[in-house]
């Protein structure tokens, strides 16, 4: 819920994988991430982890590079 409020604060466009309503797709992010936490956040292709990465690299003034990247 944080991770998303914080994307839709940058107004940034995402698509939440739901994998509680979506097992099948747990080992799939899995390998992805390297993680079985979730939030797993994707920017692109590449994990930068969850929620407190995330918010990290905000603070470090990092994301928003990273959200308008191409």
């Amino acid at each position: 819920m944080m991770a998303r409020r914080l994307l839709n604060k940058k107004g940034v466009d995402f698509t939440e994988i739901r994998v509680d309503k979506h097992p099948e797709i747990r080992t799939e992010m899995i390998k992805r991430s390297g993680r079985r936490t979730v939030p797993q956040i994707f920017i692109g292709e590449t994990s930068i982890g969850g929620y407190d990465d995330m918010v990290a690299l905000d603070r470090a003034g990092k994301l928003d590079a990273l959200l308008t990247a191409d």
